[in-house]
């Protein structure tokens, strides 16, 4: 259908019917020039007033070059959505132990806001036994017994933090670098910015686990002002990898390719009148589809994935988990797919229940993730997919060093509130150094005390190990460029190797 639109440009010229004679019939005064001008600055016009096409627009997953020599071509996310304890986890505190049940300090709680604690709590030790790892020495907790011997694979970021505290905007913040909704993922620039090396399966793909998606919703995959070509596809590990993948009963291939040509001809007209891109994207779209119907099955099966593999991360062909989503995570990347997002939600410890405490329902949500997010590891380096994979692992913020206290109610268990001063997230695979633990918290890990990241800064150093410049990555709305660090962010540099 793009090489069918291509022709149709180069033998017609659209003289009455190009948005600018739209917009000029149907709609008068002030609004008209501003509306005009906007719809107008989103896809040029010849002479004639046809609309141009760049081969961008033709193809927009096409692969493109980024501005220097990556040393990454792809990016496995993986977000452990309502944050996990950094305290049970990476950031031993040996004094916070000595404070516990004790009254947490009153500069801890001037000025700040909390999403649960309520009056003075007490400081809450870590619930967790800890031990330095590898040759680096980092310290992991005995929650984590399979990542542990690859803490020298990683490099963590310890004095991680950000400006919200609700799941949500947090969410929001930490995947599109603002806490609004409307900004496009950071899957969606990347695979805006380098395309796909795999034209029959989508650039982003997400995939989820824990029962249920994320508080932001698909918002924090989604392509806001960018075009729909470039949001998260969302993909299932059991049933159908796609709803309405199979063709109904009588639909075959043919006569499906019958009905998107029929389709997109319309599409074609459509646009040929009013040049919005969102046209095209349409149109990649249902051809995307088509041929999605044949790959994707393929790739979303692990059935055939030889026994150890199946040992080395846990995986249970026919269901939804984060294990086999590690595993499909594999796989996607193998096959070209760009960025690749897993989302597994179930984090949030704050001790209102068994399934949150802090010293149980926490340590089973562990044990789920230690073994396949080690595997994946594992797995890309013996394939020699992890040089040129980024891999990232976090939450949306950090836990709090004393125990949530809500007003009225006893906690019959241990639990921790939102924190957004502290937090660890880690990096590993192509562009990042191997054993690196940059950053540090307080004596209790309150708050970062040196090397402070920041969110931004977490999306600058992302994009260029992927070989872009994040304050030159920009994208036209609204009359501005935008970028995904906003006005801030530095490349982490003490992780890059």
């Amino acid at each position: 259908m793009i090489s069918k639109l291509v022709k149709e440009f180069q033998k017609r010229e659209v003289e009455s019917t190009t948005r600018r004679h739209f917009i000029r019939d149907c709609v008068s005064g002030m609004g008209t020039a501003a509306f005009g001008a906007m719809m107008l600055s989103s896809c040029g016009s010849s002479s004639s007033g046809s609309p141009q096409l760049s081969a961008r627009d033709l193809n927009p997953l096409a692969p493109q070059s980024p501005h220097f020599a990556p040393k990454a071509k792809r990016v496995i996310y993986l977000h452990m959505a309502g944050a996990p304890s950094q305290l049970e986890l990476f950031d031993y505190k040996p004094e916070l132990q000595k404070l516990h049940n004790q009254p947490c300090p009153e500069s801890f709680l001037e000025g700040k806001k909390f999403a649960f604690i309520r009056g003075v709590p007490n400081m809450l030790g870590p619930q967790a036994n800890f031990k330095q790892r590898g040759e680096s020495g980092a310290w992991v907790s005995d929650n984590l017994p399979h990542f542990a011997g690859l803490a020298d694979e990683v490099s963590f970021l310890k004095a991680v933090h950000t400006e919200q505290f609700n799941h949500g905007p947090a969410q929001l913040f930490m995947h599109t670098g603002n806490a609004r909704l409307g900004r496009p993922s950071v899957g969606s620039w990347v695979t805006y910015g380098l395309g796909s090396e795999n034209n029959n399966l989508p650039g982003f793909v997400v995939l989820t686990s824990g029962g249920k998606t994320p508080d932001a919703g698909k918002s924090v995959w989604g392509s806001g002002f960018l075009p729909s070509v470039y949001q998260g596809v969302q993909c299932r590990s059991k049933g159908d990898p796609v709803l309405y993948i199979q063709d109904p009963k009588g639909m075959d291939r043919s006569l499906k390719a019958n009905v998107i040509e029929a389709i997109n001809d319309v599409n074609q007209q459509e646009f040929m009148e009013y040049g919005d891109p969102e046209i095209l994207a349409r149109i990649n779209q249902y051809e995307m589809a088509y041929r999605m119907q044949i790959e994707v099955p393929e790739v979303m099966n692990i059935d055939d994935e030889p026994k150890y593999i199946h040992e080395l991360y846990g995986t249970e062909p026919g269901r939804e988990s984060f294990a086999n989503n590690c595993l499909l995570a594999r796989k996607l990347v193998e096959k070209g797919v760009r960025f690749v997002q897993l989302y597994d939600w179930g984090w949030d410890s704050h001790g209102t229940g068994q399934s949150t405490a802090i010293d149980y329902g926490f340590r089973n949500k562990c044990r789920e993730m230690d073994r396949p997010m080690s595997a994946l590891l594992l797995d890309l380096k013996q394939r020699g997919l992890l040089e040129e994979t980024l891999v990232v692992w976090g939450g949306e913020f950090g836990r709090t060093p004393m125990q949530e206290n809500r007003e009225g109610k006893k906690m019959a268990f241990l639990g921790r509130d939102h924190h957004t001063e502290a937090f660890t997230m880690w990096m590993a695979g192509g562009g990042i150094a191997k054993g690196v633990s940059h950053g540090q918290t307080d004596e209790v890990g309150y708050a970062g005390v040196e090397g402070r990241t920041s969110v931004h800064d977490i999306h600058a150093t992302i994009l260029h190990v992927l070989g872009y410049d994040h304050e030159r990555f920009t994208y036209n709305f609204q009359g501005r460029p935008f970028r995904l660090t906003d006005v801030g962010g530095n490349v982490i540099k003490k992780i890059l190797a």
